[in-house]
């Protein structure tokens, strides 16, 4: 899941797979007191000079850029708009390491590569220097073309366009009360569902995703039609059809306006997020301080999340965009996989509210009726790497767990190769445990599931395990049997997972069997 409280621009991917040998990861560094990122809103909003340039904004050369390459003198451009981060440096939950490898250099496509969901236009609006001297920033090798100061494009893709008769095609057809359109996706569709559609207002979007890929259907219909949307997917031939009701019965002599991006193939990371009015419909108590809040979609939208997939939630927040990423949960562990069909209107969101958080006291103060803007899915995460598991471990640390509820379910009711799914859970103190009555139940109705609990601050009755992730700990509940296939998936605060990775590699685990969720 990834209530982390201090993540702000730029953060870490929400999601990743471990890192290969020999690439750095990208993960927050403690930061001081006082530098949280409520406290940087704070400050940027004191009425101080960010920018050096006591409100004046400039037009930048590229060597005038070059010149600002310094740790205490950090110019960087996104977008062809040129930001002093000087100021920021302290703020920055990635570290200074991170910045200063975007020092003095248009550091658009470092952005894109981790932070493509975040409104760095808000969060660094104050540091504003000015825009990219148009000769400059044609020189300088940039994503995209400068925009407007208030109007960003999303980048282009800078992939090769895929081979042609391998890129989905659509087709419509139609009767007296209908419209029918057909996407032949031109391979099998992962059952997890792909498809994401919004209909409002007459148009109609339409986004299949396939693997790292991303096809768009964007178009204004050309006559009015009921806001219900249907899907039916074949999922072994790749076909995806979508029916939409007309408002007046008739023949329609054209489908409609294509609009932008309408037919097109990109990868999936250059599009830009597409959010949505929530409304939240339910609060539900799960501890103390957590709440499971049900978010209903819009009507005409279609937006299945995959396992292992999040969305991202998005607030106003003393005149600042806040973005965090959350994971959804089932309604409850034992949720029926027929219950949660591609069509499925609610988001459950399991949610951990922190007292000096910057988004979870806002979502805490909502009222039923309320609404939050709610993206489409993200994340790396797929599950063709289960499908010959035979023992899969899941380790969780507190809020780290929510990732970890829907591979649960699919591991016990639709992946037979799993023989054994264990679940080693770290928290704090026993009433921090997230859902630990369901979690028992499962353990006591399904032999193929056990769960272990582990207090780092234990009252004395305690009789679970004690402490946090260590090497022995770890060699005692990963046990690989002979001609078993193993795969462990982890998430919790960064130090905890990059302890566990260094920990699970001493132990033999390859790259290849891990996965962690990083907040």
């Amino acid at each position: 899941m990834l209530n982390i409280p201090t993540q702000s621009f730029p953060a870490p991917s929400s999601q990743q797979r471990v890192a290969p040998s020999g690439q750095s990861g990208r993960n927050k560094v403690a930061l001081k007191p006082g530098h949280s990122l409520m406290d940087w809103i704070r400050f940027s909003k004191s009425g101080k000079d960010l920018t050096g340039l006591r409100g004046r904004l400039i037009e930048v050369t590229q060597e005038e850029l070059q010149k600002h390459n310094k740790r205490d003198d950090c110019w960087t451009c996104i977008r062809g708009m040129v930001y002093n981060v000087t100021p920021y440096m302290d703020y920055h939950p990635g570290g200074e390491e991170e910045l200063m490898k975007a020092a003095g250099i248009d550091g658009t496509e470092l952005f894109d590569q981790v932070h493509r969901w975040v409104n760095y236009e808000s969060m660094l609006k104050e540091c504003l220097v000015g825009r990219m001297a148009t000769k400059a920033a044609a020189a300088i090798k940039a994503v995209i073309p400068p925009p407007s100061a208030t109007s960003l494009a999303p980048p282009k893709s800078l992939a090769p366009p895929p081979d042609k008769d391998s890129r989905p095609r659509y087709d419509w057809f139609q009767t007296d009360a209908t419209v029918h359109l057909v996407v032949y996706a031109k391979r099998k569709i992962p059952s997890s569902g792909c498809t994401i559609i919004d209909l409002e207002a007459g148009v109609l979007r339409l986004e299949v995703l396939l693997g790292k890929m991303s096809y768009m259907i964007h178009i204004r219909l050309a006559e009015e039609v009921e806001g219900n949307v249907a899907v039916h997917t074949a999922f072994s031939v790749g076909k995806i059809q979508v029916t939409i009701r007309k408002q007046a019965k008739g023949k329609w002599t054209s489908l409609g306006q294509p609009l932008e991006f309408h037919n097109t193939f990109l990868r999936k990371k250059d599009r830009a997020l597409y959010y949505r009015d929530c409304m939240l419909v339910s609060k539900t108590e799960v501890n103390h301080n957590t709440y499971v809040f049900r978010l209903q979609l819009p009507r005409g939208t279609v937006r299945h999340v995959p396992v292992g997939k999040h969305v991202y939630l998005k607030a106003l927040i003393q005149d600042t965009e806040v973005v965090r990423p959350y994971t959804p949960v089932d309604p409850n562990l034992a949720a029926a996989a027929s219950n949660h069909s591609s069509q499925e209107s609610d988001y459950y969101l399991m949610i951990k509210v922190y007292p000096d958080g910057v988004l979870t006291p806002h979502l805490n103060s909502l009222h039923i009726g309320d609404h939050i803007s709610v993206s489409g899915p993200e994340g790396t995460f797929s599950l063709r790497p289960l499908r010959d598991v035979t023992h899969l471990y899941l380790l969780a640390a507190g809020t780290g767990f929510t990732p970890m509820a829907r591979l649960i379910r699919v591991a016990l009711q639709d992946i037979d190769t799993i023989r054994k799914t264990k679940l080693l859970f770290f928290n704090r103190q026993e009433e921090d445990i997230l859902w630990r009555r369901e979690l028992d139940e499962v353990a006591a109705n399904n032999e193929r599931f056990q769960v272990e609990y582990v207090l780092s601050e234990p009252c004395e009755s305690w009789t679970g395990r004690r402490g946090r992730v260590d090497e022995s700990m770890l060699k005692d509940f990963l046990n690989r049997p002979d001609g078993s296939k193993c795969y462990v998936c982890m998430c919790g605060p960064t130090a905890f997972t990059e302890l566990t990775i260094g920990l699970l590699k001493q132990q033999g685990f390859t790259e290849e069997e891990l996965h962690a969720f990083q907040g």
